[in-house]
């Protein structure tokens, strides 16, 4: 349980900085001894409520224009994800995990280190938005969604009130399919009671710090962290 406990604490203060990578955090803790079939019902109820505080504290910055598109995108991977998520092999699944950790980190850390502003595409809304949709399926991995707000907002706080609106959507349409094809589970539940106040904890601890600490800081600390974890997953099961 020490591991559950470690891994709630890291990934919601990272939630509280930077307003998304929870779960590439929690799920990278947890993948060298848990399946990801455990770990994702766990996380997302955790999860949930997270979303909600951080979009009600922003709801001012909350764009429907990004929002809704991404929105719709992201439920229409969704469906595909779960799926794949109920079938697929653990070992398989944690090394295309790994892979998608390192590409996301690598995409992440070039536009940090670029100081042009990325361009707009509708066609990568739409790209990003339905593979989004499956990583959430899978993971609940909302790194891509990130990659691309991230070019459509101007600001941190802007960035958390528009992708933690998405994951609301998100979250609660993957609530309602774990639960028809039984991921979550009364065990699952209890767990992400207990963890609770460790998130509680983790995430006021991180709003805190990040009206302290640099955007641009955190974030680069954030993405070698999840780029050392891909490769560490990779690694464990080649």
């Amino acid at each position: 349980m020490i591991y559950w406990i470690i891994a709630t604490l890291c990934a919601f203060f990272v939630k509280g900085l930077s307003g998304f990578a929870n779960t590439l955090v929690f799920t990278s803790i947890l993948s060298y001894g848990t399946a990801n079939i455990n770990i994702s019902p766990v996380e997302l109820i955790l999860g949930y409520p997270t979303n909600l505080i951080i979009s009600w504290k922003e709801r001012k910055q909350i764009d429907p224009k990004i929002c809704i598109p991404l929105s719709i995108m992201v439920i229409v991977g969704s469906v595909a994800g779960v799926i794949f998520l109920k079938k697929a092999d653990i070992r398989l699944v944690k090394i295309i995990f790994g892979i998608l950790v390192i590409i996301v980190g690598i995409e992440m850390l070039l536009r940090e280190l670029s100081k042009k502003e990325a361009r707009k595409s509708k066609v990568l809304l739409t790209i990003i938005g339905v593979l989004s949709g499956f990583l959430c399926g899978l993971y609940g991995v909302g790194a891509l969604l990130g990659a691309y707000i991230g070019r459509t907002t101007h600001d941190a706080n802007a960035f958390k009130a528009n992708i933690c609106t998405v994951f609301i959507v998100e979250n609660t349409f993957r609530i309602i399919i774990y639960s028809i094809y039984g991921i979550i589970t009364i065990a699952s539940l209890k767990k992400a009671l207990i963890l609770s106040p460790f998130m509680l904890a983790g995430l006021f601890a991180g709003m805190c710090c990040a009206n302290r600490i640099n955007d641009r800081t955190v974030k680069k600390i954030v993405i070698i962290l999840l780029i050392i974890s891909g490769i560490s997953l990779i690694l464990l099961n080649i």
